[in-house]
């Protein structure tokens, strides 16, 4: 009789075990073929291919804890197949590097560039020291973007900076900072926790790229850590909130930015570099760290028309403009966000060369289907511009030879940016296409 019930608990807790197993395993069969239409639905939308640093999964390592998929803030670039791990859409990612963090088993490092698509960066030492010895390169120009990133990256090259540096050179300063732009205000905090004499030149307005956001745009960011300042632990913030923070650390210090001074040179000169900036002013350095963006001079159209005073390259003020017609040109974020921010007080219209938006975030790309559908945004795709006039604007569809005429008041131009890669090879800077590199591991 005991026997018999021994049995039976026995039996029991084998036949849960086996439902468990079975629903488990059912699950992972479900979640499964979710990823593989996902990923199959990116490759046939062509967006798979990834425009910044991107996640590679080491399947012999991953143990599916799902912390890369719950620590990505951007959805649906990582998922679960076959009880592993693995990139669903690249494209999505933008180089966050939270999935890299979080995996506890380190199973996942970070590339740049595939066997189809090359990227071109400087080549640069781990110390972030280029070819040229003396000169330096941080953030999203080499690679690295995101304004955690960037601060980061600032921050340790002047640290290394300050081992190498030589004392019996003369020259007007010890480092000068070119971009003043996340990385290029963190390494200008660091150079001065350090006593260093620090001269920082920014060719347009302090923030860099960051200044040309919309007001209203949200930076993403993620707790940093900013010299003479400490942990900032926000995750959201407006760029306006943001370039008070820095206006308040630089002040705090007695840092001035040098603004509207744009880099045209840096010279090699017994031991130093001289620094010359449009306008005529020359300076002398020991060292030189470059922390300029990747978008560098807005690409133009070359259409005429373009100079006119209706054109801009970049939006920001966008709750100042109302009742007008307004034009933009691009199909990535930037333009995107742009259209977002100026529909709902003016008539907007965005001229997209593609078929398709194809390297825009998740939540972008739901924002403007949904304008699209309700007639807040008129789209055209497949259009190309081919004059600005004063108050309309001609494209054609296609290979099209009909023109076609839009009224006009204001147009807005994200064609993105011409890399400054003739100012870097200048220098005497080497740059290499990347077609599928590993840029972060693991120790």
């Amino acid at each position: 009789m005991n026997q018999l019930i021994e049995f039976s608990i026995y039996g029991f807790f084998t036949l849960l075990i086996v439902i468990v197993l079975l629903i488990y395993i059912k699950k992972q069969n479900r979640e499964s073929k979710e990823v593989e239409v996902k990923i199959k639905l990116a490759k046939e939308e062509g967006i798979h291919e990834p425009v910044s640093l991107y996640p590679v999964v080491d399947p012999n390592r991953c143990i599916k804890s799902g912390a890369c998929i719950e620590a990505c803030p951007e959805h649906d670039i990582l998922g679960i197949r076959n009880g592993k791990a693995t990139t669903i859409n690249a494209s999505h990612c933008i180089g966050h590097g939270a999935c890299f963090r979080a995996c506890p088993v380190e199973a996942i490092s970070l590339w740049i560039g595939t066997e189809k698509r090359g990227v071109d960066l400087p080549d640069l030492s781990p110390t972030f020291e280029t070819n040229v010895p003396g000169v330096y390169i941080a953030g999203e120009l080499g690679g690295m973007g995101l304004i955690k990133n960037a601060v980061s990256q600032g921050k340790e090259a002047v640290e290394n900076i300050v081992k190498t540096l030589k004392k019996d050179s003369k020259a007007d300063y010890d480092l000068i900072v070119v971009g003043a732009g996340p990385a290029g205000i963190s390494a200008t905090l660091e150079a001065k926790k350090h006593n260093l004499k620090v001269l920082t030149l920014e060719q347009g307005s302090l923030g860099g790229a960051v200044y040309s956001f919309p007001r209203s745009k949200i930076v993403m960011t993620s707790p940093m850590d900013l010299p003479l300042y400490g942990k900032i632990k926000f995750h959201e913030t407006s760029k306006t909130e943001l370039l008070d923070l820095w206006h308040t650390v630089l002040s705090k210090n007695n840092i001035k930015i040098k603004e509207s001074s744009k880099v045209e040179a840096i010279v090699p000169e017994e031991n130093i570099f001289k620094v010359n900036v449009l306008g005529g002013e020359v300076y002398s350095t020991k060292t030189v760290l470059i922390a300029v963006g990747r978008r560098g001079t807005p690409r133009k159209l070359n259409v005429k028309g373009e100079d006119s005073e209706k054109v801009a390259y970049r939006l920001l003020e966008a709750e100042d403009i109302k009742d007008k017609t307004i034009l933009i040109v691009g199909g990535g974020d930037s333009a995107i966000e742009s259209a977002m921010l100026l529909a709902d007080q003016n008539k907007v219209t965005l001229s997209y060369r593609g078929n398709s938006f194809k390297r825009i975030k998740v939540k972008n790309a739901v924002k403007i289907n949904n304008a699209m559908k309700s007639g807040l945004v008129d789209v055209k795709f497949n259009s190309n511009i081919i004059s600005i006039d004063t108050d309309s604007v001609v494209y054609r569809i296609n290979e099209s030879t009909e023109n076609v005429q839009l009224k006009n008041d204001l147009v807005y131009i994200f064609a993105g940016g011409e890399l400054p890669t003739q100012f870097l090879k200048k220098i005497g800077i080497d740059i290499t296409t990347k077609y599928g590199e590993r840029v972060m591991k693991h120790k």
